[in-house]
């Protein structure tokens, strides 16, 4: 299973340790697939010209992941502010607006393109500003899309055609009103759509077909990254020919990992004011 992500990269910066974690969607994705056994993982960003940027490299590089055609331009990368509540939740507090994630967007070329198309599969975030590149990427890859809470039916709309597999965070849904988003998400015709559901089990949907995740008990250090461990999980199990039942454990164990250490994948750093 070949995986390439393309979008954000951040550090967390966690104000109680006085550190930060690198992060962002696409890259807690990209490391985790390859740490869930993706035989190559690439990933594509944009990256500032600061120490946390540097580290995040770094990082990419320990795990053995391809970022070769990311960009390098001047400003200071995406440094969200964390805390954490008493039963180890993250909960973001504020960070910079000025950073280079809302200052510059990535625009495919056909080179891009053509090694993109190496891979079985891209993934994308609401968080990467590709929306405008998505018809493109669906034309060379089958593309998973991470919509995060964005659940505005019209911006749904607006990309669906071009994903194969929507992921979303449902947590703040009542019963009936995750009922009914289900419900609206079935017109769209998406491969398989995850919904993740803060502490309760996460819903997975493929053919009409609901499937819900078993969860464990488990010694919870923090959540973050939690859901995005989980769709590298699935995505690594599912695309190498795994039932979707296999699939979604994998990605329940690959979640359960990400929630036994700080941050979304370890290689914290001392937090510096910036």
């Amino acid at each position: 299973m070949k995986l390439i992500t393309i979008g954000d990269n951040v550090v967390d910066c966690y104000l109680d340790q006085q550190k930060y974690y690198p992060g962002g969607n696409c890259v807690n994705v990209a490391v985790n697939a390859k740490r869930n056994g993706a035989s190559e993982v690439a990933y594509i960003g944009i990256f500032g010209n600061d120490e946390p940027a540097e580290h995040i490299k770094y990082v990419l590089k320990q795990e053995g992941i391809d970022y070769r055609f990311s960009r390098d331009v001047i400003g200071i990368s995406g440094q969200p502010q964390v805390t954490l509540t008493e039963d180890n939740d993250r909960i973001f507090v504020g960070g910079p607006k000025n950073t280079v994630q809302h200052k510059f967007k990535i625009q495919l070329v056909q080179e891009e393109l053509d090694y993109i198309k190496t891979f079985g599969l891209s993934h994308v975030s609401c968080y990467s500003s590709m929306e405008s590149e998505l018809p493109k990427l669906s034309q060379v890859s089958k593309v998973s899309y991470d919509f995060s809470n964005k659940k505005d039916l019209t911006y749904i709309e607006s990309i669906a055609p071009y994903i194969s597999y929507a992921f979303f965070s449902a947590a703040e849904l009542s019963k009936e009103e995750f009922d009914r988003f289900i419900n609206d998400l079935a017109v769209f015709q998406f491969e398989v759509i995850g919904l993740t559901r803060g502490g309760r089990p996460a819903i997975f949907v493929k053919n009409g077909r609901i499937y819900e995740q078993n969860l464990r008990d488990i010694s919870v250090v923090d959540t973050m990254g939690a859901g995005d461990s989980l769709i590298a999980g699935f995505l690594t199990s599912y695309m190498s020919g795994e039932t979707i039942e296999a699939a979604i454990e994998n990605g329940t164990r690959s979640a359960e990992r990400t929630c036994q250490e700080h941050g979304g994948f370890g290689y914290p750093k001392e937090l510096k004011k910036v």
